[in-house]
């Protein structure tokens, strides 16, 4: 007898915010408290945190652990783990600061070549995972080690100076230019404006369609990261404007939203993760999806070394080490489930948030790096931890 499997693997991932009745979960409260707890504790401690030049910097290195957090949560959604990112970082970064800044190239040339690299890389261990059915585990395990590798032989493991505050030079000026107001704010009114216009779209084909949906609720999703963002953007202009790398954050997010959750894509990554085996019965080509997702993520690992190593200011044989930490707890203290299947951009975003503050006001506090590296772990486990008794519930 034949059986029919009809399209639930194919739905929407999950309740939409705008379709929730009940209230806010347990973690979508505790986070921004966290967050905010965190805040208040750097502040009380050292009175510099919340200045318009400290936030400006936290804003760059949120954008930083932020674009590698996307580029993980498209890997983890189908269920995957990617372990090497931080080493690619810094194999990718070294690579086009090699190329720029000992062999003369242009910087456009070199980014655009050492990304290609990367996708290559990132696509091909794709590859080896789906077609061989080798553990993500594993192969991006000995891709850590590779890369760490490789790198010290593309730098012969000395320092590579990123020269910074040159305008004309487009790697260094990623993490060092910043849009003026005359600018930013401009392009904040044009940024809301289609946030509207998209809440409302939005909550109009769902109408439509017969769901569920608080059109109040959905306003004042809107309202606030509308406000949010003009805060963002005064607090920026105390000192210097929005950095460029803001920007790059920005775009990342809005293409990562767009795959996740309107496109056949994000709803095959959602449903591989949920579940593979009905996903390949539903007919989704889970090995193409798999393969397009690690060659995605390289697009996203070059993004980010090349705004780690401009922001750093040089590719040293240390770059990049442990940022697939900070990657993988901002997922999950965004509510990402490390089985798959589950989270929100909005959620990586929050969980980036607050391991950039955290790194960012321990930096302020002089803390040494063994114990930076101590509460990276533990936050990291109380995430997990977090995750997996949420997950029951």
């Amino acid at each position: 007898m034949t059986q029919t499997i009809s399209q639930p693997a194919l739905a929407a991932p999950q309740p939409r915010l705008a379709s929730r009745r009940g209230g806010l979960s347990l973690r979508e409260l505790a986070m921004p408290l966290a967050l905010v707890l965190i805040c208040a504790y750097f502040e009380f401690r050292s009175t510099k945190f919340l200045g318009s030049r400290n936030l400006s910097f936290l804003a760059i290195e949120v954008s930083i652990t932020g674009v590698l957090a996307l580029g993980m949560f498209l890997i983890i959604l189908p269920g995957y783990i990617d372990l090497s990112a931080g080493s690619g970082v810094g194999l990718i970064g070294g690579i086009a600061a090699v190329l720029v800044f000992q062999h003369g190239w242009s910087a456009p040339l070199a980014l655009l070549t050492a990304a290609a690299v990367s996708v290559t890389i990132w696509a091909l261990m794709g590859t080896i995972i789906v077609k061989e059915r080798v553990p993500a585990f594993i192969i991006t395990l000995g891709g850590m080690a590779a890369f760490r590798g490789i790198h010290d032989l593309v730098i012969d493991d000395s320092t590579i100076p990123v020269t910074r505050g040159s305008e004309q030079n487009l790697y260094s000026i990623l993490t060092t230019y910043y849009l003026r107001p005359a600018i930013d704010l401009p392009l904040v009114g044009l940024v809301i404006a289609a946030m509207a216009l998209a809440s409302y779209l939005r909550y109009r084909r769902e109408r439509q369609a017969g769901e569920g949906v608080d059109g109040e609720l959905a306003f004042m999703h809107t309202f606030i990261a509308a406000q949010l963002i003009l805060l963002f953007v005064l607090i920026c202009n105390g000192y210097r404007g929005v950095p460029l790398s803001a920007v790059v954050l920005g775009a990342t997010v809005l293409v990562v939203y767009i795959l996740t959750r309107h496109t056949p894509y994000g709803r095959y990554l959602y449903a591989i993760g949920g579940n593979e085996e009905a996903a390949i019965v539903s007919g989704i080509p889970v090995h193409k999806v798999a393969i397009a997702t690690f060659a995605l993520m390289g697009v996203i690992v070059a993004i980010t070394a090349f705004l780690q190593t401009a922001y750093g200011g040089y590719s040293t044989p240390d770059l990049g080490n442990t940022m697939e930490l900070d990657a993988i707890a901002a997922c999950v203290i965004g509510g990402t489930s490390l089985k798959g299947g589950r989270g929100t951009v909005a959620g990586v975003l929050v969980g980036a948030l607050i391991m950039a503050a955290l790194l960012n006001g321990m930096t302020l506090l002089a803390v040494a790096f063994e114990i930076k590296l101590i509460a990276r772990g533990i936050v990291l486990v109380l995430a997990v931890w977090a995750d997996v008794k949420l997950g029951k519930k």
